[in-house]
């Protein structure tokens, strides 16, 4: 690691008044991925600008009757809040499918929501990457790929987004609320996480020096009954292969209301709109939920040993679905 000059920053226009003094800044929470980065090279900034001790600790009710939870809110509290666990259940359940106890004591909303790829190759400075070095190739396509994405890659990247939070957030419609040199400004999480096109090394939707302050969960009775399912290598302290998060709400055995949204798959948490609405009105059953499968995952990819991906996610899906129907979700 290099040498780092370290600011401590009072307020939040301090934060980002020194964040635009020097484009080789970082923002520092948590630290739980970027000091990681660090250690192995991949990130050196020249400055760390520790944003801990701003007033963004706070899950509040919204007016509307949403929850709007401070950026620095800790994903250990931020799991076991009454509040969460009551109103969205697939949130509290995704984050504490993630790391470890002690990682989430560190983590925070907002550096989940800026996690960058566990991609060996990244990683790994020996080997060729596009997102850590633009024009140098991805080592992955060819490569080692058993947990790269299936679905939204490009001939730059393969990567997948890594966070079991994110996936959550897009089922639930949630907002970013970001503030910057120009003022404040808010970001729907379909729109804050970018596919890898052409600039796999973008990441999100951020502009120069923008801070994420807080994250705005719309009022959504269908997410009272929701779910994550995480599929992973081992019981705890793994990354998704494959996770679903869903709300469903079923009425004379038909499909009324669901939101699905998908982890482990693709650069970013994986939303089909329409197939959410052409399941809209069905019987809410095994047939219906394998075309819904199948319709998310009509444009998967296999680059040779992720192939299994594909099959594993419409399982999941449907497993999810079934359980959301039957009242078993837990």
């Amino acid at each position: 690691m290099k040498a780092t000059e370290y600011i401590r920053a009072d307020t939040v226009g301090q934060a980002i008044h020194e964040h635009s003094r020097d484009n080789q800044s970082k923002y520092l929470g948590g630290g739980t991925n970027l000091v990681d980065l660090m250690k192995y090279n991949v990130e050196a900034p020249d400055k760390l600008i520790d944003v801990t001790y701003l007033p963004l600790k706070m899950i509040q009710y919204l007016p509307n009757g949403g929850l709007s939870i401070g950026a620095l809110v800790r994903n250990s509290d931020l799991a076991e809040d009454p509040r969460v666990k009551l109103k969205y259940p697939a949130l509290s359940q995704a984050l504490l499918s993630g790391a470890s106890p002690q990682i989430r004591n560190m983590a925070t909303t907002g550096g989940n929501l800026l996690q960058r790829t566990r991609c060996y190759y990244f990683y790994d400075t020996a080997f060729p990457c596009n997102k850590r070095e633009p024009g140098t190739g991805c080592s992955a396509i060819g490569g080692q790929n058993r947990i790269h994405a299936i679905l939204g890659t490009s001939d730059s990247c393969i990567a997948v987004h890594p966070s079991d939070m994110c996936v959550a957030l897009a089922m639930l419609d949630a907002v970013v609320q970001v503030k910057g040199p120009s003022g404040n400004r808010s970001i729907p999480i379909l729109d804050f996480h970018r596919l890898p096109d052409d600039t796999p090394n973008v990441d999100n939707n951020l502009k120069p020096n923008e801070l994420i302050t807080s994250v705005d969960l719309p009022p959504q009775p269908l997410a009272t009954h929701s779910k994550y399912l995480k599929i992973r290598d081992r019981a705890s302290y793994a990354f998704a292969l494959v996770s679903v998060s869903a709300a469903l709400f079923v009425e004379a055995g038909k499909v009324r209301e669901v939101r699905l949204a998908l982890g482990g798959v693709a650069h970013k948490p994986w939303r089909v709109p329409d197939a959410e609405r052409s399941l809209i009105g069905k019987a809410a059953n095994e047939q219906a939920f394998k075309e819904t499968a199948n319709q998310i995952l009509a444009g998967a990819t296999s680059r040779g040993s992720n192939g299994f991906k594909i099959e594993l996610a419409k399982r999941a899906i449907v497993e999810t679905l079934l359980d959301l129907a039957s009242g078993d979700a837990k």
